[in-house]
């Protein structure tokens, strides 16, 4: 039972970041196309005219971040056979730096750096996480597999948006480097409920 609450809740924190930013996007200020390629993230969670819809995109910031806290700690934990204390503590960043996305916003200059270190938290630590998960569990199954991979991609997608902030395509690096934790958000979720 403990299982598929915690796979539900996943999958539920998963789906709400992807619907929740494609709507944001839709009623950006800009093409939707042009919103993925040329706006982080995070400019469609800033309370300003070109997105109506911030709260929606904040909300699922915030949402994604309580998934990934209650169900790592409620049930996900168990199939961690070492080094439960790091998982525990990057689950933490993790999943605190997204909450801090969300709620500070990264349209204001005073609390731009407050947003920008929650973004490392989340994108840096949860990419870490992924590959710390990826070792920590009984046997290099399939899942654990997949969990690597994402976690490499995610990291070198951080490390290419990271040494070219000012490049016009910079928000796909950003998506390329975010979008791996809520695609194994969602898969660790389906493989909660089969448990």
């Amino acid at each position: 039972m403990k299982s598929k609450v915690a796979g539900i809740v996943f999958i539920i924190g998963s789906l709400y970041y992807i619907i929740a930013e494609a709507i944001s996007a839709a009623y950006f200020n800009d093409s939707i196309f042009n919103t993925y390629v040329f706006h982080t993230i995070s400019e469609l969670g800033i309370p300003l005219l070109n997105s109506p819809l911030f709260w929606l995109m904040n909300s699922a910031f915030i949402l994604i971040g309580l998934a990934l806290i209650f169900s790592n700690f409620y049930r996900f934990r168990d199939f961690i056979v070492k080094n439960k204390a790091i998982f525990f503590i990057l689950t933490l960043v993790t999943g605190l730096g997204v909450i801090i996305v969300g709620l500070i916003h990264g349209g204001n200059p005073l609390t731009l750096g407050y947003h920008a270190l929650g973004a490392i938290m989340a994108i840096f630590g949860g990419n870490v996480l992924l590959v710390f998960i990826s070792r920590s569990m009984g046997e290099f199954s399939d899942f654990q597999k997949i969990t690597l991979s994402l976690g490499i991609i995610g990291l070198l997608a951080f490390w290419i948006m990271f040494f070219n902030m000012e490049s016009i395509y910079m928000p796909v690096f950003e998506r390329l480097s975010v979008y791996p934790l809520v695609i194994w958000s969602f898969l660790a979720g389906l493989f909660l409920v089969k448990k």
